[in-house]
């Protein structure tokens, strides 16, 4: 075995060694994750959790501000606050575009291809994934709360009218509603009722984590019942029916997009069809003719 071989394998080895060494010390130092308050992790992402952990360690001080606070109010809108920090959404876009790039460039060594465009996009689009996938779980919670809503403002103005306070009137909503992130925002408001912060200052918070329009008025509504001393019940009220009327009016309108939604899928896919089945024995017919 020559000398420059030997020379190169211990090299090798001395690199692989630092870099197990460096990984190692990395972990060490990276805080243990305690997760006995926050959600449960979904099965997908275990797996490269410690990762995740790792790299949000590694950058996550040298983040601005603005970001952070940009990827917080993200989470908040999502209902995802209490499943990643902003440093670890962070470090899944990183993981993610990563992952991207190195599957397409190996899906590149299998077809004997080259070009570097490939990989950038591939790595555009593994960086841009978790956000798309954060907008999603956004519009689907956003959805659910707004069908939800009217439901739980009749429960509330039934136990406001019945006697209770507002307070009590959202308890009651909340053991009778249906299940679903308006239950779980009401309960957020409950507990912070509890710990003693003012019940309007509460509804506001829940108000600025949503950024819904139907639970802004109604927020907004409640704030001016209590200033100017009206029947908050009254207010409930007309909040029940107005959402009523909002919630049958977009049922109203996407009944009304539905045939128009359906014109592309019935001139590309079924009308093509129909066609040719008409068509074949007519065709097979002047064909036996000839």
């Amino acid at each position: 075995m020559s000398t420059e071989i030997i020379i190169l394998s211990c090299l090798l080895t001395l690199v692989v060694v630092l870099f197990f060494y460096s990984i190692k010390r990395i972990s060490d130092d990276t805080p243990e994750d305690n997760r006995e308050f926050l959600d449960p992790l979904p099965k997908a992402l275990k797996p490269i959790w410690p990762l995740v952990r790792v790299v949000a360690h590694l950058v996550g001080e040298r983040l601005p501000v603005d970001d952070l606070e940009t990827y917080s109010r993200m989470l908040r809108r999502s209902g995802l606050d209490f499943l990643f920090t902003p440093e670890q959404f962070f470090s899944l876009q990183m993981l993610s575009s990563i992952c991207f790039s190195i599957i397409c460039w190996l899906c590149l060594l299998m077809l004997d291809a080259e070009g570097a465009l490939p990989i950038v996009f591939a790595g555009f689009f593994g960086w841009v994934f978790p956000r798309i996938s954060l907008g999603d779980i956004r519009k689907k919670r956003e959805q659910q709360i707004i069908r939800h809503l009217p439901v739980y403002l009749d429960f509330i103005v039934m136990s406001v009218e019945a006697g209770l306070n507002l307070s009590g009137g959202i308890t009651q909503a909340v053991k009778k509603g249906p299940s679903g992130p308006l239950k779980f925002e009401f309960r957020r408001v409950l507990r912070d009722i509890k710990a003693g912060k003012p019940k309007l200052e509460s509804l506001r918070e829940m108000e600025v984590r949503l950024n819904i329009k139907e639970i802004t008025n109604l927020v907004n509504s409640l704030i001016q019942a209590e200033r100017s001393g009206s029947s908050m019940g009254e207010t409930l009220r007309i909040q029940a029916e107005q959402r009523r009327v909002e919630r049958f009016q977009r049922a109203e309108k996407l009944a009304l997009q539905a045939p128009v939604k359906l014109i592309f899928p019935l001139i590309a896919f079924v009308f093509p069809v129909t066609f040719a089945v008409l068509a074949f024995p007519i065709a097979m017919k002047l064909l036996y003719e000839m």
